[in-house]
């Protein structure tokens, strides 16, 4: 009778219920692991001493903790359900996933659902969930050019004849071939969210947004041009925010120079660096970092990262990125190996979203970058970033199950 309900189910269905690729899944777990045994180390002084203002502790030494891990159980269910579904229902999906980001980024501004946080406006709350609507933008965006993206070789058909006889005509039939109405659209619909998230002063989110797009633009066949000539545009543009706002001249002198600074904008990463440079090659142990016993700032969010160094060492901390590098490499080889375009360009993006998650956030630890604002995936505490980015680690997942079909468009 089994086998008679599987010869019933269409070639699409049976591929759909292939075997995930055990190594991404496994590494995947493996990060989430380790990441939520650094949230209990890292948090445990601050939960206790409850020293927050924008959040209520108790007291409890294991509040972080326990959120952290409610939300990873929580994400890994909604992995694995996302991982069974066909992701070729992604391609509709993307549209409602993309308004419905919009929306809530704008339900930010309304007093009753906006919540303030950090001396910024970024948070939305709905019932007891407080979260960060640009998260799920991220992945909108992501699916929206993704989908509209996988259709440009095979059904977008032959080129649009335009009028020559008109000079707008003409105007068109140029811009259509060096292929800027292609990207009208998704130029529209970035300007739209990065609009958005300007005005909640979300500088970082905007930084991994245009990551996310750019991925999947260049994943996509888009001319090199087009991408030489936004980088220009890209850096003039943060050259003179740099060099005309104050405040970001500041924060690159400080960047530069932490001690210029020290009783204000250079202690947090004068710090992240003590905690480094104390951990040494083996670290002193897990749960003995000093730096995290109320010196070292943000030390369970976006600086978990240094308490690794301290508590871990240099190995420690090696062995972690290296997994952080094996999942991205497998994250690109699923890519590769992807049954059809949609599905190599959806991987690719949430792989470089990650990525350089991951380098942004362990640059600005170590000093290498200025300080962004931007989280380490699985590491950092945050229980609607973790669960939504173990969602997205789902959409790779059922990617995979097809991997071993033949190629289509």
């Amino acid at each position: 009778m089994a086998r008679k309900a599987k010869r019933d189910l269409t070639i699409e269905q049976q591929l759909a219920r292939g075997p995930v690729d055990l190594p991404f899944l496994a590494l995947v777990m493996l990060l989430v692991a380790i990441g939520l045994i650094m949230v209990l180390s890292a948090s445990f002084a601050s939960a206790m001493y409850n020293l927050d203002p924008d959040v209520d502790t108790g007291g409890d030494p294991l509040y972080y903790f326990k959120r952290q891990f409610a939300f990873a159980v929580l994400g890994v269910v909604a992995m694995f359900i996302i991982s069974k579904i066909d992701y070729q229902h992604f391609r509709w999906m993307s549209v409602f996933v993309l308004g419905a980001s919009i929306v809530l980024m704008a339900l930010v501004f309304v007093p009753y659902f906006g919540r303030s946080g950090g001396g910024a406006l970024r948070w939305v709350k709905i019932g007891p969930i407080r979260f960060q609507p640009s998260e799920i933008a991220k992945v909108g965006v992501i699916m929206f050019f993704s989908a509209g993206l996988s259709k440009r070789s095979s059904q977008l058909g032959p080129p649009k004849k335009w009028s020559k006889r008109t000079f707008t005509g003409r105007m068109a039939a140029r811009l259509d071939h060096i292929g800027l109405l292609e990207l009208v659209p998704y130029g529209a619909v970035l300007l739209v969210v990065l609009g958005i998230i300007a005005l909640q002063g979300h500088m970082s989110a905007m930084v991994l947004v245009v990551v996310a797009a750019a991925s999947v633009l260049f994943a996509s066949g888009i001319s090199m041009g087009w991408f030489i000539a936004g980088g220009t545009l890209v850096g003039a543009a943060l050259w003179f925010i740099i060099t005309q706002t104050e405040y970001m001249t500041a924060r690159i002198k400080i960047w530069q120079d932490p001690l210029s600074d020290l009783q204000h904008g250079g202690y947090q990463p004068w710090q992240s660096r003590i905690a480094i440079g104390s951990g040494g090659l083996l670290g002193v142990g897990l749960g003995n970092s000093q730096q995290k016993h109320l010196f070292l700032p943000e030390e369970h969010n976006d600086y978990i990262f240094s308490i690794v160094c301290e508590e871990l060492g240099m190995v420690g901390a090696c062995v972690i990125m290296a997994l952080f590098a094996l999942l991205i490499v497998r994250g690109y080889w699923l890519a590769l190996h992807a049954r059809d375009r949609f599905g190599t360009l959806l991987v690719v993006g949430i792989t470089s979203l990650m990525a350089f998650q991951v380098f942004f956030n362990i640059g600005v630890v170590t000093g290498f970058l200025p300080p962004t604002g931007i989280s380490l995936p699985f590491f950092s505490y945050g229980g609607t970033a973790l669960a939504i980015q173990l969602a997205e680690m789902g959409m790779v997942l059922s990617v995979s199950r097809q991997i071993a079909a033949p190629k289509a468009e």
